[in-house]
């Protein structure tokens, strides 16, 4: 159903008020999904995705008419670029977002024969939580378990970073943690990755044909905790440059994906 407005006090968008206030949003069971490729990925992800209302510039209207055609359930709502920065304060120069309702996580039994997990450990920043979803649907990861510190892969810019990944790959929080990982790593080898010399090569790991793999990553700053490397089977270095003393986590998480899967 698709509606013009042009009353910035019309109830039906009082939502988009909170689309800068993340924790209202939760606190309301929502997410942002900001962008039309976004947006797009979000329709195609119904019925999983249960999408609250759509708003968009009359120039996005007109480009997504077909897939706008395609949602019946849910409003569809057309505004101008001004009314629509005037609600949500930000200038959304792709004149198009989405309030869906939040879906409720899978257990994380629902990994146990998983082939490929990426788990997180205080991964805080949500542009390298989108870039790891985004990383994980290219390289094959089954699903991404995130500890309580990682960010919210729902957060507007982590679904922005990940080009709607972050609605298509399953995730699950691991609390507490280490220990939930308990439930799942029963036939899995559990890799660290670490830039510690110490640590094995890449190149050296021999992957059992197979073989479940759980990869650990933590944060740029911090690594992983001494918690979660008891976890770990083995640990993984990318060898790099002398001069150069780390890689971004998202570089590090695909490098090692793809070298993981291409034995």
């Amino acid at each position: 159903m698709i509606q013009r407005i042009a009353d910035p006090s019309h109830p039906v968008l009082a939502a988009y008020r909170d689309v800068g206030d993340p924790a209202a949003l939760e606190h309301r069971g929502l997410f942002v999904a900001e962008g039309r490729l976004v947006v797009e990925r979000l329709i195609a992800g119904r019925p999983r995705l249960s999408i609250e209302s759509i708003v968009v510039t009359p120039a996005a209207a007109a480009a997504m008419d077909q897939v706008l055609g395609r949602v019946e359930d849910s409003p569809v709502l057309v505004c101008e670029p001004a009314l629509l920065e005037e609600i949500t304060g930000f200038d959304f120069h792709r004149g198009c977002l989405a309030l869906a309702r939040r879906p409720s996580p899978p257990p994380l039994s629902a990994f146990a024969r998983a082939a490929r997990l990426l788990a997180l450990e205080r991964v805080g920043n949500p542009d390298n939580v989108g870039g790891l979803f985004r990383v994980a649907l290219a390289l094959g990861a089954d699903a991404v378990l995130l500890d309580p510190a990682s960010a919210d892969p729902l957060y507007r810019k982590a679904v922005r970073t990940s080009m709607g990944a972050a609605l298509r790959v399953p995730f699950a929080p691991v609390d507490p943690w280490p220990a939930a990982l308990d439930a799942i790593r029963t036939g899995a080898h559990v890799v660290a990755l670490t830039p510690d010399p110490a640590a094995m090569s890449l190149a050296e790991y021999a992957v059992e044909p197979g073989c479940r793999l759980i990869l650990l990553l933590g944060s740029e700053g911090h690594g992983l905790s001494a918690d979660a490397m008891r976890y770990a089977d083995v640990r993984l270095r990318i060898p790099i440059a002398p001069a150069a003393d780390s890689l971004n986590v998202v570089v590090a998480a695909a490098i090692a994906l793809h070298a993981l899967r291409a034995r």
